[in-house]
């Protein structure tokens, strides 16, 4: 494997960072170390892509000529060539995750060139995991180029499939307690976590030009996208977050079962994860459903509360 460049810890770094602004520690102190270090792997991939879609990335030449990417394509200025450029960065890195599992199987092949996707080399052999996980969180950042509303909510669920549930499977698959039954309550739980981040970053992404909240909702609480546009939201902006605001918690409800199925740390850390969006949920609730003055952020007293109530409870 090929060693790091200082100019590849600093990459790692800045990208690894970023979990401490999670609702819940993504890989918290109390797993074992091997555990820890598979999860940030996990973290990293997910954050470099999510990066890498959203435009977010610190480098995005240095990355791209990392990747290969077209040199010219890192220099365009117009919307539609940061399209493609981001579209050629994500194509770039699915090329690089095949290296990554290429070199997982046989050790004499090339290595990954981003350092995030040297990472997942050795957690790629030690849990015999496949590509499509990965490869969906990637096609996640694909639709995100493309697709700026979601006409009904069974359309988001279905980019939820995309963008969330996949890290949830990779989260059982790496503590080797994969079952249908568990994959099950593990995609509403991450799908519920979805929406409840869509809801925290309703401002954010409008910003963007993506508007995560179903147009037949919109269009039933009689909201415009000119009303996300202004800086505290009035009250059919606070009504449908409301109701969005159970949809996610019916979801977490679905999935919050679980949590009683495994036991130990992995259990704590699952329990950990739920209680991040019911905390979540709770300050958007505090918040008065205004989520366009601020971002609401859970409490981390109750966040800690709940995680202890749905430890012992198991859901």
């Amino acid at each position: 494997m090929a060693a790091s460049t200082k100019s590849d810890n600093q990459t790692y770094g800045s990208t690894l960072d970023k979990a401490d602004l999670e609702n819940f520690p993504v890989a918290p102190f109390f797993l074992p170390a091997a555990w820890r270090t598979d999860l940030m792997a996990v973290y990293g991939f997910a954050r470099l892509v999510d990066d890498t879609g959203d435009g977010d990335l610190a480098d995005p030449a240095g990355v791209a000529r990392l990747l290969g990417v077209p040199e010219q394509a890192s220099v365009t200025r117009s919307d539609e060539g940061e399209t493609a450029f981001r579209l050629a960065l994500l194509d770039g890195l699915e090329r690089d995750l095949g290296r990554a599992f290429e070199a997982a199987l046989t050790p004499s092949a090339a290595a990954p060139r981003h350092p995030l996707m040297r990472a997942l080399v050795p957690l790629v052999g030690r849990h015999a995991l496949t590509p499509e996980p990965f490869r969906r969180l990637i096609e996640a950042n694909r639709v995100d180029q493309s697709v700026a509303r979601y006409p009904a909510y069974r359309d988001l669920l279905g980019y939820c499939t995309l963008s969330a549930d996949p890290v949830g499977r990779l989260v059982l698959s790496i503590a080797g307690v994969s079952t249908p039954e568990r994959v099950a309550y593990s995609d509403a739980i991450c799908s519920a976590l979805q929406v409840v981040e869509h809801l925290q970053d309703v401002a954010e992404d409008f910003g963007r030009g993506r508007i995560y909240l179903p147009t037949e909702d919109l269009e039933r609480f009689g909201v415009s996208e000119h009303d996300l546009a202004s800086p505290t939201a009035g009250p059919r902006v606070r009504e449908l977050v409301a109701f969005e605001a159970e949809r996610a918690r019916t979801l977490l409800d679905h999935g919050a079962p679980l949590v009683g199925t495994v036991s130990g740390r992995l259990r704590l850390l699952l329990a950990g994860f739920t209680a991040g969006g019911y905390a979540t949920l709770e300050a958007i609730e505090a918040a008065g459903y205004d989520v366009l003055a601020q971002q609401p952020k859970p409490d981390k007293r109750r966040l800690a509360a709940k995680a202890a109530r749905l430890f012992a409870k198991g859901r």
